[in-house]
């Protein structure tokens, strides 16, 4: 973590710190010296001992921990935090292919899918904007990016099942298109898949080139179950199965700066989509915790005042 001043120079002030101890300390001196000599030797040991001065001098030594604490402040010290203020662009391109209306997900794939989506939406900040492509045999705007989660979350409960083919290409390109179109410094696509990209016009390569010129995170999921799931069969009589190709889910996160994440069943979706939101990067700010110090420095003063003039008074 990077620390900042915005006037770094007032730290210079801290040097004046040891000249008030070597004034106090000769202070200290002089005033023992002009002392009256006690009668008492016992009243002299236990005045002299460790635990005696200490609390003699406590007072002095916490004006010099404000004073310390105040001109820090006053240096404006900042600290890199996640900035919520502007916000993230979120798209989440879907899946709606054939394959997805298979049931190993109660009730089926796509709807534990929106379930699911709609737990990344809840978790978003007030400020991000949330949109939602579809894509089968080609691609299609379900939600434009929006503030309003509510808005996002109708949305995507209104999306039917599909029976077209996977063009992931032409989603994720869709997907950066939106990303890109609301200037927030922080643009990231999430894509949901269970298949293997076979149709469009656009590659996932092509697409991922277009998201690193537009230096747009993707992070993937794949979603398929640990047996092979009987979708039906072709013309032929044969069987077909949903194949989830994870090498391209993978090589596409770790191109665009993203996680690749799968899913074998709907807690582990669910526990995905959870996850996603705390790994979405934001843009780091530089915000002054100056308050900080000068209310420490409140509050040792007040302790100050308390040791002076309170039940267990120091006299000084």
């Amino acid at each position: 973590m990077e620390y900042e001043f915005g006037y770094w120079y007032v730290l210079l002030a801290l040097f004046i710190l040891p000249g008030f101890y070597f004034l106090y300390r000769f202070y200290t001196k002089t005033k023992k010296s002009n002392s009256l000599k006690f009668s008492n030797l016992e009243l002299v040991k236990k005045s002299a001992s460790s635990q005696s001065q200490f609390r003699k001098h406590l007072p002095f030594i916490l004006i010099l921990i404000a004073v310390g604490l105040i001109i820090i402040g006053l240096a404006d010290p900042r600290i890199p935090l996640e900035n919520i203020k502007e916000g993230v662009n979120v798209v989440l391109v879907l899946d709606g292919s054939g394959s997805m209306a298979a049931t190993d997900y109660p009730p089926t794939r796509l709807e534990s899918a929106k379930d699911a989506a709609e737990i990344l939406i809840e978790n978003l900040e007030p400020n991000d904007h949330t949109g939602i492509i579809l894509f089968e045999s080609g691609a299609t705007t379900v939600s434009y990016l929006t503030p309003f989660k509510d808005k996002t979350i109708g949305d995507l409960n209104a999306i039917k099942q599909r029976d077209g083919a996977t063009a992931i290409g032409d989603g994720l390109v869709l997907g950066v298109d939106m990303a890109n179109s609301i200037p927030n410094k922080k643009k990231v696509v999430i894509l949901l898949s269970d298949g293997d990209h076979n149709a469009g016009v656009v590659t996932p390569n092509e697409a991922v080139q277009y998201a690193i010129q537009k230096k747009i995170q993707i992070h993937t999921i794949g979603m398929g179950s640990e047996e092979p799931v009987l979708l039906g069969t072709n013309i032929y009589g044969n069987p077909l199965y949903a194949e989830l190709n994870e090498k391209e889910l993978i090589a596409i996160a770790t191109a665009a700066n993203g996680k690749y994440y799968k899913s074998v069943d709907n807690n582990s979706l669910n526990e995905i989509f959870e996850e996603i939101t705390d790994d979405i990067d934001r843009e780091l700010e530089q915000v002054s915790i100056k308050d900080w110090f000068f209310i420490a420095a409140v509050v040792v003063l007040a302790a100050n005042i308390y040791i002076v003039y309170g039940k267990y008074r120091i006299v000084i």
